[in-house]
Parts: structure tokens; sequence; C-alpha cells
């Protein structure tokens, strides 16, 4: 601390003294010096307690003498002896990244950045941290792999080799980092060897000067050499550096003693030390109200460093008193560390609890049972969508991250085992479906450019109905098998066509015909007389069937005539079972031109399902006149029932007269 140096007590002769304390500051007393019997304490427990109060000890761990219990205060000057082996001056805190949730590319991206841009100890957990995920996504990335290579090869794994370019990337650049690593480590073990061989060699030249024969502004000077050279010695072993220091400290404080500096400038030390170890402890007051609780703890590090390494001793009488007001902040900002480490396990619990739901769930799916591709397909989304949760979830306790880990990883796998299963038998289908779309194709380019157009055009209709009835076939072979059969089929019907449009010249010739006779309709109006009307109109219907057929995609104009004699029936005084009867004569001899029975087969059918559903209605009505057969005859119920009775015997012989009709147009054709 340079404006902590600059305060350092004066003498005339040029020489400082920083650190200059009672003889009895740390409890040893010095061969050969003579003192006051009031400084001199009664027995050992004194001795003890001096030290207690303090903090520090010589030669003995501080849990030696609080019978194995570690404190506060332990656990910080542990991690300061640790932290000066590994020299605290490369270390510095980095934010935590949750690299689970991180992409194998992002992993190696963030590697790469930390690794160039950092210095070696400072990025070690987080390296280590980044080489664990990276790892574990990639053998479950190629455990996928394989069981995909597994299941295409029908379970034979003998062949199985992935090429992963990123993983090349990924452990160059983490090699490189282990080797700087490793040439730091070594270099580390020879720095603290050397630096503790030079502070051993700082304390025997302390010890010696303590015999010398130098005069006071000789040593005076010699010592604050020794200081200074002890300042920049660097860190040394951990193991060593209590007892190193404590004994540089004792044989700095028996070189004072030796000195028999005078009260007056030991009491002017004391009171330069107590200002310091005062701003000490009013910052450390600060930091209880400290929000980021990591960052607080670790300047109570370098507080207690302070404390201990660049500050001497204060006098007795308020010694004891602002130790204990150091140890008692030191204990709560350890509590509240402690607290605070106790939530992040009560946030790790949670986020066990979540991933040990999401694996759970994860085996709920992969037990479902799953039949189609656009299922599997929904499938998938979900456990990218629990792979993700699962990754985002956050850190588990390090006791249970690999189990919690393997469980997942299981879970994942089961699924993608199920998976494999289905596309691999999606596959052998699909390669069947291949060879059916083959053949047809093939059997579709044999009859592309035949003539013989009675028989081969229902042939290539039903090519087609069974092309539609084959299922889908492997990606890379659809789009050419389609243009392949799409051309053959395309070739034939456009020959079709053709053919039919040069056959069909008198059929389009009558559509233009027939255009023209419904445009003449439109000025048509009837006299009023109900038999010269309905004759007009029926020399209409066979001026209109006279003449002829029209082509196939032409027959709408069939329905428009239609509509304009539903119109002039509706306008002549028919009975309704007449009028009923002539337009259903025409309709059937549209139905009879259009050359497909089956549209005549299906009105049949269609007749005979009305016959039945009016005799079984008639029949009801009748059984329901014999529950009141006692009533009278003149009875309104009764009388309604027999109207509709009549009203349906009506109807019923309409329908029989149609399908006589029917039949005899299929027997005329047969």
């Amino acid at each position: 601390m340079s404006e902590e140096k600059n305060d350092n007590l004066q003498f005339a002769d040029g020489g400082a003294i920083s650190g200059a304390g009672d003889t009895f500051e740390n409890g040893y007393m010095p061969d050969n010096k003579v003192v006051e019997n009031s400084e001199v304490p009664e027995d050992l427990e004194d001795i003890t307690k001096i030290h207690e109060t303090e903090g520090q000890l010589p030669f003995a761990p501080v849990e030696v003498l609080s019978g194995g219990k570690k404190t506060a205060v332990d656990a910080i000057e542990e991690s300061n002896a640790e932290e000066g082996e590994n020299d605290s001056a490369d270390k510095h805190d980095l934010p935590e990244v949750n690299y689970e949730s991180l992409s194998m590319e992002a992993l190696t991206d963030e590697l790469e950045k930390l690794t160039t841009a950092e210095k070696v100890m400072s990025v070690k957990e987080h390296v280590e941290e980044i080489r664990k995920e990276f790892y574990s996504k990639y053998h479950e990335f190629i455990d996928e792999k394989k069981e995909e290579y597994s299941h295409e090869n029908d379970g034979d794994t003998t062949g199985f080799d992935y090429n992963f370019p990123l993983k090349n990337r990924f452990d160059q650049i983490y090699n490189q980092y282990r080797d700087r690593k490793n040439s730091h480590f070594k270099k580390l073990q020879n720095d603290l060897k050397s630096n503790l061989d030079n502070r051993l060699a700082i304390i025997d030249e302390l010890k010696n000067l303590v015999d010398s024969e130098e005069s006071m502004k000789d040593a005076l000077k010699h010592v604050n050499e020794l200081r200074e050279r002890w300042r920049n010695a660097g860190p040394i072993p951990r193991d060593k550096y209590n007892h190193v220091w404590n004994n540089f400290h004792f044989h700095m404080e028996r070189f004072y003693d030796h000195l028999h500096l005078d009260r007056e400038t030991r009491d002017m030390d004391f009171k330069h030390n107590l200002e310091q170890k005062q701003k000490i402890i009013a910052r450390a007051e600060e930091l209880l109200q400290e929000e980021d609780i990591v960052k607080a703890f670790r300047e109570l590090q370098s507080l207690h460093k302070m404390w201990k390494e660049e500050i001497g001793p204060v006098s007795r009488e308020h010694r004891e008193e602002i130790w204990n007001r150091f140890s008692e902040l030191t204990k709560q900002l350890h509590d509240k560390r402690e607290a605070f480490n106790s939530q992040i396990k009560e946030r790790e619990q949670e986020n066990l609890r979540k991933k040990q739901e999401i694996t759970a769930m994860i085996n709920e799916i992969a037990a479902e049972t799953v039949s189609s591709h656009n299922g599997w397909q929904n499938q998938i989304r979900k456990i990218e969508t629990l792979r993700n949760e699962f990754f985002n979830a956050g850190k588990v306790p390090l006791e249970v991250n690999e189990d919690t880990w393997a469980a997942f990883k299981a879970a994942v796998r089961n699924f993608n085992s199920s998976k494999n299963s289905f596309y691999k038998e999606i596959k052998k289908e699909q390669q069947d479906n291949l060879t059916k779309k083959q053949e047809l194709v093939a059997k579709a380019q044999s009859l592309k450019d035949s003539e013989d157009f009675a028989a081969t055009t229902p042939v290539m209709k039903q090519i087609q109905e069974d092309w539609k009835k084959v299922g889908h076939v492997p990606r890379k072979y659809s789009d050419e098998l389609w243009k392949e059969f799409k051309a053959a089929c395309n070739h034939y019907f456009d020959k079709l066509h053709a053919h039919r449009n040069e056959a069909n010249k008198e059929e389009l010739d009558a559509f233009e015909k027939k255009k023209d006779y419904l445009d003449s309709l439109k000025d048509f109006e009837l006299t009023g007389n109900h038999k010269t009307d309905l004759d007009a109109i029926k020399k209409h219907i066979e001026n209109w069937k006279a003449i002829g057929r029209v082509p196939q995609n032409k027959r709408h104009i069939e329905g428009k005539f239609n509509k304009v004699l539903d119109a002039l029936f509706d306008k002549l005084s028919l009975s309704k079972k007449e009028a009923e009867m002539v337009k259903f004569s025409n309709r059937l001899e549209q139905l009879a031109d259009s050359d497909d029975s089956r549209r005549l087969e299906n009105e049949q059918i269609f007749i005979m399902r009305k016959i039945d559903e009016v005799q079984g209605e008639i029949l009801q009505l009748e059984n329901n006149i014999q529950f009141i057969s006692n009533a009278k005859a003149d009875n309104p119920f009764v009388k309604e029932v027999r109207k509709s009775i009549d009203r349906h015997k009506e109807e019923l012989n309409t329908w029989k007269e149609k399908l006589k009709q029917v039949r005899n147009i299929n027997q005329g054709n047969e």
C-alpha cells in the first residue's frame, strides 16, 4: 500500500520503520531482553491469549488452538495462502456462464476467446467446465450417430466412423491452452522454490542482524532493505506460507526489541498502526452492505492480508478490542457468504428437481406409441424443447451432476432408439414403394404411344389410381420419378385428347348449335293454352335432343337448358306428377347419352332407396291408424293421417314410374 508506506515512521538518519511494535505484540520474549514486569504475561495462557487477540501464530495454525474447529478467519488465511502459491496477481473473477445452455459451436468459440485473451490461471476453472460440457455434448452426439448407423446396418457398428471437424478445432485450442498451462505450472514450481529459498535467506540475514555489530543507522537501513526484498520476494508454497511469514515477523520483532527503541517512538508507531487498522475495520463495515457477496468476501481476504502483512501491532490497551471487532465483522461477512452459498445450493436443488422432471418427461415421450411421420416430427420438436429447457435449467449439486447427466442422456438415447426404429421401418417401406412406382413408370412408358385408346385409356387411368395409393419413396428419388411418370401420362393423354378433338368435331358443332338454340329460347313465351304450351315445350326438348351430343367438357350447357325447362314447367298448369315426370324423362335421356353407365346405375340405386323410404313411411302411418281404430271417421287426426297416406302413395307411384323408365333404358343398353 503506497500511501501507508509513505506514512512509515522516519528517523533522523533516514531509516524507516513500519511495523515496529511492543516487545510482546506476538507473545515472544527474546533472549537476553530485560523488560518491565508489567509487560510480561504471567503464564503461557496469557501468551496464547495475545496470539488469539491478533490472530497471528508463529508456528501453529489457528485451528490447533481452537480445538480443531475452523473459523471464518481460518478460511480466509487458507485462501490467502493458496492464492499466494498460485500467484494471485494472475487471478481475477470472471462472470458466471451457464455453459450447459451453449451449443458445441458456442462452447468452442468461448474456449478460443478465453484462452487467447486471458491469463492461464484466471480461466482455468472456466476452461475445464467448458471442456466437460463440450465432451458431454460431443459424446451424446456421437452416440446418436452411432445408433443411427446401427439401425441402418442391422445392428452392426463395426465400420462406424464419424468425422466431426468441430472437435478437431476444439482439441487444437484446448491442447494449446494445456501446453501454456503446463509451462506456467513448471515455471511456477521453480519460482515457488526459488522464492522460498530467497525468503528463508532473508530470514537468516535478519536473524543474524540482531547479533551484528552494525551501527543503528546501518542496521535500520539494512532492515528496510530486507523488508523491501521481502515484499518483492513473490509467492511461495502454501504449506510454508504461515510458518515462513511468522518466522520473519518473529525475527523482525526481535530486531526492534534489540534496538531498545524509546517508548515515544513506539507509541507513535502504535498510533499509526491503529489508524490503519481502523480504516480496515471501516472498510469491512462497508463491505457488509455490498450486494455482491463474492466480491465483498474477496476484498475481505485482501483486508486480512493487509492486516497481517502490511500493518504492525497496536498498543495492548486496543489490541484485543480492535481484533475482536475485525473478527466479528469477518464472521458476519462469512455468515453472509454461507447464507449466499446456501441460496446457491437451494437453487441447485431446484435445478436438480427441474432436470429430473424433464428427464421423466422425455422418458414418458419415449414410451409413447407413434405410428406416423408427422407424429414423430411432433415428438422430435417436444424433445428438442425439453433438451433446451434442461440445458437452460442451470447447475445442479456437484455430487449428483454426473448421475443427472447420465440419466438425461439415457432418456434421450431411449427416445432416439425408438425414433430410429420407426424410421428404419419407414425406410424399408419407402424402398418397397420405390420398386412399385418404378414398375408403374415402366408400365406407363410402355403404353404412352399406344393408339388403341379404347383399351389403353382405362389401363392408364388405373395406373394413375395405383400411383396415388403407393406411399412415399426416398426423397432423393421422389422428384425425378414423378417427372418420368407425369411425362409418360401427359404424353398419352395429350394424344388421346388430340384424337378425341378430331373425332368429336361433330360434338363441337353440336355445342355451338345448342348455344345458339339456348339464346333463342330467351324470346319464347307461353300462350296460356295448356296443351299448346306443353306441346311447344316438348317440341323444344325434341329439337334440343336432335342437335346431338356435346363434348364431355361442354356438358354444362345441358344444365343451363334444364334450368330454362324448369322455369317453363313452373309457369304451366301441369299437375305436380306430370311436370316431375316430363323433367325426369329429359334428364334421364341426358344421363343415357353421357356414356357413363355408372351414372344410370347410381340413379337407379337412388330411386330404389327412395321407394323403400316412402314405403316405410306408409307402413308407419298405417300402423298408427290401427292404434286409433275405434276413433270416428270424421276425427281430425284420423283424417290428417289418411291424407298423408294418400300423398305418400302418390309419391310412391311417381318413384315407381321413374324406376321403370330407368330400367327400360338399362335393358335397352344391354
